[in-house]
């Protein structure tokens, strides 16, 4: 079946791409369930791109209005007066980008759940800003320092920019596969391996297509270790659960 357009009409106006991108990385899991060896397993990852507050630690006023820390018992204890930094010798309005995660991790039961490989399935808001692509591109970067192969995965009909070439830029690389443009839909795997004591880049891209169906890409696990990453078939299953055209 061919890849549809999730971001313009008619489709767009029928269903939301959300629903897609939150279904795909769960039928990506259930495909990989069937092809991953013991001990390795998947599970997938869903956030949108909105800040969330974390309550670290609990204040309270006494009774002279200085403030002091609390251990959360009440049971009398000494009340310690919060130290007073100096004032902060830069202070400026900021946005920090919140990223949108569309994902599946497969980690390595063996190794302490040591994370291996992971599928990033990109959005709208991971390539519609600057700081937003490098941070996507940032944290794809970050993976495979870690020696975490990394998929990208991009059908994203509504911004023309190649994260792949982004990714490559960033740690000082191209691809000459790019030229002379670089396809806005794609999938790249990528994996960082050793051999003769020198460190390589080993990528595999597919430009992908409206109205073709999605390849296969090699998801790998280890420096010897490869499965089938079957797009098509995850992305069919998603489709067809949520009644898509």
């Amino acid at each position: 079946m061919p890849l549809r357009d999730h971001f313009r009409p008619p489709l767009d106006n029928l269903r939301h791409w959300e629903g897609l991108h939150a279904g795909w990385p769960m039928m990506i899991v259930a495909s990989l369930r069937r092809k991953l060896p013991r001990p390795y397993f998947a599970e997938p990852g869903v956030h949108s791109g909105a800040s969330a507050e974390v309550d670290v630690a609990s204040f309270e006023k006494d009774d002279d209005g200085n403030v002091t820390a609390s251990n959360g018992n009440d049971r009398g204890g000494v009340a310690t007066a919060v130290w007073a930094p100096p004032r902060p010798m830069l202070s400026v309005v900021t946005d920090l980008p919140a990223q949108d995660v569309y994902e599946v991790l497969v980690y390595d039961e063996k190794r302490r759940c040591r994370l291996v490989a992971a599928v990033e399935i990109v959005s709208p808001a991971n390539k519609d800003r600057p700081e937003h692509r490098r941070a996507f591109v940032s944290k794809c970067a970050g993976l495979l320092r870690e020696r975490v192969s990394v998929v990208i995965v991009d059908v994203v009909t509504t911004r023309t920019q190649n994260l792949y070439g982004e990714l490559l830029d960033l740690i000082g690389l191209s691809d000459p596969n790019l030229s002379p443009e670089a396809p806005p839909l794609h999938a790249a795997a990528c994996r960082l391996t050793k051999r003769a004591n020198e460190w390589l880049l080993e990528s595999w891209t597919h430009s992908l297509e409206l109205g073709q169906p999605l390849p296969t890409m090699p998801l790998w696990l280890a420096d010897d270790l490869a499965v089938p990453l079957e797009l098509e078939e995850s992305y069919e299953q998603s489709c067809g659960i949520l009644n898509i055209p």
